[in-house]
């Protein structure tokens, strides 16, 4: 279709970027290269201005962010704006926050240019389930504490909440869930019925940025606290032993900025 109806002077292609966890420091030398080299960058709404500002400023940049309940383009719209970008600009940067392969839809994009001929390739990032606890001194494992994680989405594609949530809870591994602050409270209900009501938990905003606010709390009290400091979207859960590590300090700070 697209070849049909489009003359091109440059092979088109994909390249499918992580952006990291927000933080600008964050990004990978790799990353960066590729944006030097895009003909055209398609970015997601969790990507910083920061970020956005290492993209040269001739190169045409479109946001086709995707937060909950506000989604300015639909995936199938995505996939065919990556397939048409191609084909009119060559070389297509699809820029998405933390890694491409973390919840990121990435091989719905991947196979949709695959479908037109388009060759794709993949730059890795930091996924935000595992820098983010870190930003607050969280380890995901830790000997005699926790010898593994799980990382599990809050919200499936239909908007329900993950059957996984329900199988991490009655594990011993540290969980780690993202796009679930909306569900916290059904998610700490989970943990509850699994005889949880005491794990250690932590819920943190904006990870890596600034503006970063964290609290801890146990999966009986999360909820509250959460109210309390008026925390939201876009942040991550993380429950389990491993959360008496966290730097309680930071959440303090937080705390005590918000007062003055």
């Amino acid at each position: 279709m697209y070849n049909s109806i489009f003359s091109f002077h440059k092979k088109p292609s994909l390249t499918l970027v992580g952006a990291g966890p927000g933080d600008p420091e964050l990004i990978t030398l790799k990353a960066l290269k590729a944006l030097k080299a895009a003909d055209i960058v398609l970015h997601d709404a969790l990507v910083s201005k920061e970020i956005l500002d290492f993209i040269p400023a001739v190169t045409p940049v479109i946001s086709v962010g995707k937060r909950a309940g506000m989604h300015s383009h639909t995936q199938e719209e995505i996939n065919a704006l990556i397939v048409e970008s191609a084909f009119l600009y060559g070389h297509v940067v699809r820029l998405k926050g933390g890694d491409p392969f973390v919840f990121g839809r990435a091989t719905e994009e991947i196979e949709c240019a695959t479908r037109y001929g388009i060759p794709t390739q993949v730059v890795p990032g930091i996924s935000s389930a595992l820098s983010v606890p870190a930003a607050v001194s969280i380890p995901l494992t830790s000997r005699g504490v926790s010898e593994s994680f799980w990382v599990v989405t809050g919200t499936t594609m239909t908007g329900a909440l993950s059957a996984d949530v329900a199988l991490a809870a009655q594990s011993t591994a540290t969980v780690i869930i993202l796009m679930g602050l909306k569900k916290l409270g059904a998610i700490m209900d989970l943990f509850q019925v699994y005889g949880k009501a005491e794990t250690p938990v932590a819920v943190i905003q904006n990870g890596t940025l600034p503006t970063q606010k964290h609290v801890v709390g146990t999966v009986s009290s999360i909820v509250d606290l959460v109210k309390e400091e008026d925390l939201g979207s876009p942040g991550i859960i993380i429950a389990g032993d491993v959360v008496k590590f966290a730097d309680v300090g930071k959440a303090m700070l937080a705390t005590s900025a918000k007062m003055d």
